[in-house]
Order: C-alpha cells, then sequence, then structure tokens
C-alpha cells in the first residue's frame, strides 16, 4: 500500500481524486492551504485510490496520511 502524505501543516481545501480514481506519478490529489496559498500536493508514485483518509477543511500536519493507494 502506498499513501500520499502532506508535505507541510496546513488545511485541507480540496481533494482532486475519489476512490477508485487512477493516479499517475506527479498528478495533483490534494490542493492543502497555508498561510493564504494554495498548495497542490501531488503523487509521489502512481497506483489506484483505495482510501481518501483526510476531508476537506481538515487541519493536518507534516506527514500526515492524506490518501492511499493500491
Amino acid at each position: 500500500m502506498k499513501k500520499i502524505v502532506s508535505p507541510m501543516a496546513g488545511t485541507v481545501w480540496k481533494i482532486l481524486k475519489s476512490v477508485g480514481d487512477p493516479v499517475e506519478y506527479g498528478d495533483a490529489v490534494v490542493i492543502l492551504e497555508s498561510m493564504k496559498m494554495e498548495i497542490p500536493v501531488d503523487a509521489t508514485s502512481q497506483g489506484v485510490v483505495t482510501k481518501v483518509v483526510a476531508q476537506e477543511g481538515d487541519v493536518v500536519d507534516q506527514d500526515t496520511v492524506l490518501i492511499e493507494l493500491s
């Protein structure tokens, strides 16, 4: 199982992928808001979304799991 984690602390502004969606390396999967900036979180590997852990509006720390891939 592969995990996509938050690169920094922030608020989950938008989730761009759903369970079952294919993900390619480099695809934006989540948009974080931090210090009034929107920061895309890109996939570090490819796969299919098996679980969306984060919810829009969640406040997350660095290295918090956002999405799991198979």
